[in-house]
């Protein structure tokens, strides 16, 4: 009867366990070689019994892994076919997205912000490309949060202003104490990529914006 060195044995049942690549055809491999070996051991130094659950161990946690794997592929392809379904469902709408730009075509501009807390006085600055004032909008007291607010084109002195873009910000405080507020642009969503970098909207006048950035259709 052919026997197989039990220390040998050890050695050769462990490598497979632990380089075999994931899937059917591992598996297939390991479990002849662990059933060569239990029909060729010594029958005087059986191989131990926690040595055979420690290799079935190991391969099963390598199948474990694969499987796991395929089936974070499935899902993050959901996801993904679930976010350019609702990136789609956006062309045609104005969305509010992180920017400081705020376009005036006549009649009226739309602009936004996010407050981190509620706020007892919001103040809006708009100024021009030179950085000069050309208005304050006074908000007043707003709870925390996405809202947006509307400019009529006109300064602090009832002067209109020229059709084109201009910037703003925002100034927040509660009790004394400044706010944390972001600036949020508006546009209306013309087209959708998908790429590398994940899904992207193309806004009108706010230019290439991440899906993740967008925090209110309108």
């Amino acid at each position: 009867m052919s026997t197989i060195n039990p220390t040998t044995a050890a050695t050769q049942s462990t490598a497979p366990a632990s380089t075999v690549s994931a899937g059917g055809d591992g598996q297939d491999r390991f479990l002849k070689l662990l059933v060569a070996q239990l029909k060729n051991q010594d029958p005087l130094n059986p191989m131990d019994n926690a040595q055979i659950t420690s290799q079935m161990a190991q391969i099963s946690t390598v199948s474990g892994i694969d499987k796991l794997n395929t089936t974070l592929q499935t899902l993050a392809a959901s996801f993904n076919a679930g976010q350019s379904l609702q990136a789609t469902s956006m062309i045609g709408h104005s969305v509010l997205a992180t920017g400081n730009v705020i376009g005036f075509e006549g009649g009226s501009a739309v602009g936004g912000l996010e407050l981190a807390a509620a706020a007892d006085a919001v103040t809006v600055s708009i100024r021009d490309a030179s950085g000069q004032l050309l208005r304050r909008v006074d908000l007043g007291a707003q709870d925390s949060g996405v809202l947006s607010f509307r400019w009529d084109g006109t300064t602090d002195t009832g002067a209109s202003v020229a059709a084109g873009s201009y910037s703003f910000a925002v100034a927040a405080i509660q009790g004394g104490k400044t706010v944390e507020a972001t600036t949020l642009s508006a546009g209306l969503v013309a087209g959708v990529t998908t790429g590398k970098s994940g899904i992207t909207l193309n806004v009108n006048g706010i230019g290439t914006v991440a899906l993740s950035d967008v925090k209110r259709v309108m």
